[in-house]
């Protein structure tokens, strides 16, 4: 065979895309589903032990619930910036871009900050009983998802400093928005397990 036959031009297609005409979006989600289901395991071993260890906690004082609730209204309020900084990147604005990665990562260094006085106030050792593995395990895991996006945003950031900013730059920090929103939504019914359940269960 000597000759080649076009079956088609792409040459016309766009190099990036957003949202879910992207692979890494798929790729992201895909993982959000995976780190989920381990949300979903562990929250259904709390569960299990609290019907199986009483009282709860045992014999021991419920965690501190200043910096928890410290935590949770700045991981709320980072919302703010996340969703702006998220539309910068969509709209292809370079300088609000970099500005709202930095800030991105200034709030996840800060959440790091206040997560470590969290551990700090727990009341029980991760060693000491049930009740206190699981609740260490349920913080441990969050904690895990806030320091994969940090890295991933400082990552980001760097380049988006030494680089030029192309389109696949714009829709990855698209992507790096989404993930960080999953970590503050998970954050909603992991929170109440480890301050409130201690209190009402």
């Amino acid at each position: 065979m000597t000759g080649h036959r076009l079956v088609g031009d792409l040459s016309d297609l766009p190099d990036h895309a957003f949202g879910s005409r992207s692979l890494m979006w798929w790729g992201v989600l895909g993982f959000m589903l995976i780190e989920g289901t381990g949300f979903l395991l562990a929250g259904g071993a709390y569960f299990f032990l609290v019907g199986h260890v009483q009282p709860w906690p045992p014999g021991q004082v419920p965690p501190s619930p200043t910096w928890g609730a410290t935590f949770t209204v700045l991981v709320l309020l980072s919302e703010i910036p996340n969703i702006w900084t998220k539309a910068q990147a969509r709209a292809y604005r370079d300088g609000p871009t970099r500005l709202g990665l930095v800030m991105m990562s200034i709030v996840g260094l800060m959440l790091l900050a206040v997560r470590a006085f969290e551990f700090g106030g727990l009341n029980t050792r991760w060693d000491a009983d049930p009740y206190g593995s699981i609740i260490w395990a349920l913080m441990f895991l969050h904690t895990v998802h806030i320091v994969t996006d940090l890295g991933d945003t400082l990552f980001i950031t760097v380049v988006s400093f030494t680089h030029p900013i192309d389109g696949d730059h714009f829709s990855g920090v698209s992507d790096n928005c989404l993930y960080w929103r999953f970590v503050v939504l998970t954050w909603l019914p992991i929170g109440p397990l480890v301050y409130l359940g201690p209190r009402l269960l």
